[in-house]
């Protein structure tokens, strides 16, 4: 355990990354550790203040904004083994002054958290210290490759938001199934609902009752066994391409959760040890400067080994 502001009373000055978030989201993120619950009920109780006075935790936050911070004791977590937040960040793709794309890994988390030490955002806040404001527009599962965009303005954060929440954008993956696809072109929509397992793992499944949830995929080759297929999302549910292609039984290769284990055994021998799902563009319209903008990420080198071992 550790106490922060060693059993006094602490002064927080809200810089730009804060500004406009909600008060309650804001000490979530300050005070990782410290239960949901706790921090409600201290700014309930008044014990927090902004600029001296009470406010509710659903009070919108601005640059140079001062608050008062009881002492907090907060539990220190036992991390999983992660990319130490000294790692080189991943290539980038695209940057200017409002936006940053990259080119994440497989096996590299976006953020930290849920006994992961450090993520890409961690590892970029490091690695480019002069940037006062550096939040991810969207999120990759861990496993997953390819674009990944970053937003270096509030002002391009909230514009990008609006963009995904009202379809504004074009996102492509490339992904290799098991089994031969049949149709060039095929809209798959089926509803979708999370569960947690016994072992405390979270799942999704398929339920007529669950979220509407919409991906197209194209047939781009075939393989006597396999099938390579560009996903486009029409939504972005919670594991939405791998749950889709599982049901329809053609699940990814290399997919942990729901993909064909005793395959996936048989092809980490052959180089293949990860899931083949890599998110491979964006297209959308710049939310400052409205330029049209196609941003495309390179197949992962793993990925690629392994389709011209296919080949030969």
């Amino acid at each position: 355990m550790k106490d922060l502001g060693k059993n006094a009373v602490s002064f927080v000055r809200v810089e730009e990354s804060g500004e406009g978030q909600r008060l309650d989201n804001y000490l979530f993120r300050a005070l990782k550790g410290v239960p949901k619950s706790h921090v409600y009920r201290i700014v309930r109780s008044g014990e927090i203040r902004v600029n001296g006075k009470r406010a509710q935790p659903t009070t919108r936050l601005g640059v140079g904004d001062q608050l008062r911070v009881p002492p907090v004791r907060l539990a220190e977590p036992l991390m999983k083994p992660s990319f130490p937040r000294s790692a080189p960040m991943p290539a980038a793709i695209f940057e200017d002054e409002t936006l940053l794309a990259l080119n994440k890994p497989a096996g590299l988390a976006v953020h930290g958290g849920s006994g992961i030490s450090s993520g890409v955002i961690e590892i970029c806040r490091a690695a480019r210290p002069e940037l006062k404001f550096l939040e991810l527009v969207h999120r990759l599962d861990r496993d997953t490759s390819g674009m990944l965009l970053l937003a270096k303005k509030r002002s391009a954060l909230l514009g990008m938001h609006e963009l995904l929440r009202d379809g504004g954008t074009d996102k492509r993956y490339q992904v290799l199934v098991k089994g031969q696809w049949k149709n060039d072109k095929q809209s798959v929509k089926l509803g979708l609902t999370k569960y947690v397992t016994g072992e405390g793992e979270r799942r999704v499944s398929v339920d007529e009752q669950g979220m509407a949830s919409h991906t197209v995929f194209r047939r781009l080759r075939l393989w006597p066994e396999y099938s390579l297929l560009e996903a486009e999302l029409i939504t972005g549910r919670t594991h939405q391409i791998r749950v889709h292609l599982a049901h329809l039984g053609f699940p990814i290769l290399g997919d942990e959760k729901y993909g064909d284990f005793a395959l996936n055994r048989e092809l980490s021998k052959l180089g293949l040890k990860r899931m083949f799902l890599h998110a491979a563009s964006i297209s959308f319209e710049h939310p400052i400067t409205h330029a049209a903008m196609r941003l495309t990420a390179p197949l992962a080198p793993e990925l690629e080994r392994f389709l011209s071992n296919l080949q030969q």
